[in-house]
């Protein structure tokens, strides 16, 4: 149950992301939200779990994302990694 609300965090990190991406200018409160619990999420990296990094990167890139754009490429890529890590949660 844990790694489907895990997943679901991943999947709502994602849409922020395409929200950027797509110009609709996400809620401060939702990007800090997602950025804060991708945070804690990433901190996971400590007992060994290498895929941690993607929220680590993902957490920083949002905090970097309310005060400017960063590239296009960097947003897609992380979206892509969030939403499998957020479907493969689910299965």
């Amino acid at each position: 149950m844990l790694v489907k609300v895990l997943g679901a965090l991943d999947m709502l990190a994602a849409l922020t992301f395409l929200f950027i991406i797509f110009g609709i200018t996400p809620f401060t409160q939702i990007i800090l939200f997602c950025a804060g619990l991708l945070f804690l999420k990433g901190l996971f990296i400590l007992t060994g779990e290498p895929l941690s990094i993607i929220d680590l990167l993902a957490s920083a890139t949002l905090i970097v994302a309310i005060f400017t754009t960063p590239w296009s490429f960097l947003l897609w890529i992380l979206t892509l990694l969030l939403m499998a890590k957020g479907v493969v949660s689910f299965i």
